[in-house]
């Protein structure tokens, strides 16, 4: 890409060199144990070498995104927060990159779309939601715990018949991490809506 001012062609990193990324999904209102657990598995996930994707409201969301600022490995643009709403300012201030969707809980689509992998903490009916469309995705689930909601309740088990895969877990956040590190490079995207 030439640079018109000096007219020196700009050298792009190459298409493969581009990080994964891990969705960390939970509920927004949560207890400090569901607290310590979000912030672990943040730190641990860019510790592996993912960015962090949530949300980025309060409770998971904002814990992952703090413990994810918080690795040895972190680098500016590790956390990014997916909004509901088209204030940026609702976002955690540990969020690096905030996108403003305006799309209320639609935007749980576009949290997993973006993730390789997915990964759970408790959850109520929001997570849930994201479960579902992690499981139709094709995207790896993995619940981190052990601790009450959703997340527990579904680990070991496939989410409907279709397919064979299970939900893994619960696993404690570093094990759930090397998981993570493990699945996502051959996650594929679901060959679906005529792209090819």
């Amino acid at each position: 890409m030439p640079n018109h001012a000096t007219g020196v062609q700009a050298k792009l990193p190459a298409m493969n060199s581009r990080r994964l990324t891990a969705a960390v999904i939970g509920s927004a209102r949560i207890t400090d144990e569901q607290r310590a657990l979000a912030e672990a598995l943040g730190a641990s996930l860019v510790d592996a070498g993912f960015r962090v994707l949530t949300g980025g409201l309060t409770g998971v969301m904002d814990a992952a995104l703090r413990g994810a600022r918080r690795s040895p490995r972190y680098r500016e643009g590790d956390t990014v927060a997916i909004l509901p709403t088209y204030q940026q300012d609702d976002a955690s201030d540990a969020a690096d990159i905030v996108i403003c969707t305006g799309m209320s809980h639609a935007r749980n689509v576009l949290v997993v779309a973006s993730a390789s992998v997915v990964l759970a903490i408790g959850g109520r009916a929001g997570t849930l939601s994201e479960l579902a469309l992690a499981w139709e995705m094709g995207r790896p689930i993995i619940a981190v715990g052990p601790t009450e909601g959703w997340s527990d309740s579904l680990a070991g088990s496939p989410i409907d018949d279709r397919f064979s895969t299970r939900v893994h877990g619960p696993l404690d956040p570093p094990t759930a991490a090397r998981l993570a590190a493990e699945l996502a490079p051959h996650t594929e995207a679901p060959r679906s809506f005529g792209v090819r």
